[in-house]
């Protein structure tokens, strides 16, 4: 069956439904906002024992452990099929990405299953944002030398 583009887009657009695209938004949006209310809760406790930066750092791993432990049992993942980008902006969103597949993976063992696979996903974010960082470092010291 040989398709010319616009029979494809037809075709494609009655297989497709529509999106909610508000509802979505609006999701995303309290979603994300709790999260980061949760976060600033969090921050909040940590400063009636410690300096700013190092409520915010313990803040980041408390939000980083609370995102591993509940994607372990497959709760993140559910409030992500709802939420969508709500809780993949948050820094819950990238310890997600890192515990999900050493999760999945797990049955292989520890070695070629969850060591191998562990930054599977966020590997690539990590190495561009490296790259990306190093490449705009340069560029400001280049600009400052002239």
């Amino acid at each position: 069956m040989k398709l010319n583009p616009k029979q494809y887009e037809e075709m494609t657009k009655r297989a497709s439904p529509p999106s909610p695209v508000w509802k979505d938004c609006l999701w995303a949006f309290f979603v994300g906002g709790a999260i980061c209310c949760l976060g600033e809760g969090i921050r909040q406790i940590w400063l009636l024992w410690y300096d700013e930066e190092l409520a915010g750092t313990l803040t980041s791993l408390v939000l980083i452990l609370l995102s591993a432990l509940l994607t372990m049992p497959g709760w993140y993942q559910k409030l992500a099929a709802k939420a969508g980008a709500g809780t993949l902006v948050p820094i819950t969103g990238f310890a997600n990405s890192v515990v999900s597949p050493a999760i999945e993976f797990k049955a292989e063992g520890w070695i070629t299953g969850v060591g191998a696979k562990i930054f599977i996903i966020a590997g690539p974010v990590i190495t561009y944002g490296v790259l990306a960082s190093w490449v705009w470092g340069l560029l400001y010291w280049v600009m400052g030398k002239f």
